[in-house]
């Protein structure tokens, strides 16, 4: 679908031939025992998986999609946040984005609707999506000029790995849950999830640990100076609500140089 003929969709409101809503999953600051963010993620209209909706989204229908998701998402957090400062995670489609000044209008228009905070918007590609670096480095220019945050999502399981962060940085990296799985007994985890962190470091970015699912995934990768977490182990996603925190107890966060030498530990 060209440019012309996807944007002239969006100016003329066109429907979308299936209907969407979304659940939403915290993604939670491990320090301070609260959300720092909600991530918006596509159900169907009775909470059916996103498979069921995304199966449905073709080349025609990608952009009106792309576009109607966010502005669902940033609806529905501007009703159930209330006076929650927490931020909203949208996952959005580098592909779908043709113009990055102009496919944004519609989110800056909801987000001002409901009275959502630019600082408060993080946007998640996913590596997984085969994408042009020069496309996505104007999409990151763009919206750090509207001043919001982008994050790489699943990273480490894509195409591309650590060069991606050699094409373009973004403010965050969620690290993919295949990669934290089962890495308390895991040295090879644990080293590559180590480089990655001084990597991350290096380039003052904020990284994010999800698919956790046990306490010892949390704890090692805790040890490791990790603050943000997202998976079962803290909370399920809740449709059209703000599911409630399991909050373990943490102990008090390592330096960096004694929180790589015990993510690099040995385990007997």
């Amino acid at each position: 679908m060209s440019k012309s003929v996807s944007c002239q969709a969006c100016r003329d409101g066109a429907e979308l031939p299936f209907a969407f809503s979304m659940a939403f999953q915290p993604i939670v600051d491990i320090e301070r025992g609260r959300p720092w963010a909600y991530e918006a993620l596509v159900r169907g209209p009775e909470g059916q998986s996103a498979m069921s909706i995304l199966d449905q989204v073709t080349a025609e229908t990608r952009y009106r999609f792309d576009q109607a998701a966010r502005v669902k998402a940033i609806e529905l957090a501007g009703r159930l946040f209330g006076t929650d400062e927490a931020k909203l995670s949208i996952n959005f489609m580098p592909n779908a984005v043709y113009e990055p000044a102009a496919c944004i209008r519609a989110s800056l228009v909801a987000a001002a609707k409901v009275g959502f905070a630019r600082d408060r918007l993080v946007f998640e590609f996913t590596e997984n999506e085969r994408v042009d670096a020069a496309h996505v480095n104007r999409i990151i220019e763009e919206y750090r000029r509207q001043g919001f945050l982008t994050a790489i999502d699943d990273f480490g399981s894509g195409y591309s790995g650590l060069n991606l962060l050699a094409q373009y940085q973004p403010d965050i990296i969620k690290l993919d849950m295949e990669l934290i799985r089962g890495i308390a007994e895991s040295r090879a985890r644990r080293a590559i999830v180590s480089g990655v962190l001084a990597t991350a470091e290096a380039l003052e970015l904020t990284v994010i640990a999800e698919g956790i699912e046990t306490h010892e995934e949390l704890s090692t990768l805790r040890e490791a100076g990790i603050t943000l977490f997202q998976g079962y182990y803290l909370a399920r996603p809740a449709f059209e609500a703000l599911p409630e925190l399991t909050l373990p107890v943490v102990t008090p966060l390592p330096t960096a140089g004694v929180a790589r030498q015990r993510l690099l530990a040995v385990t007997r």
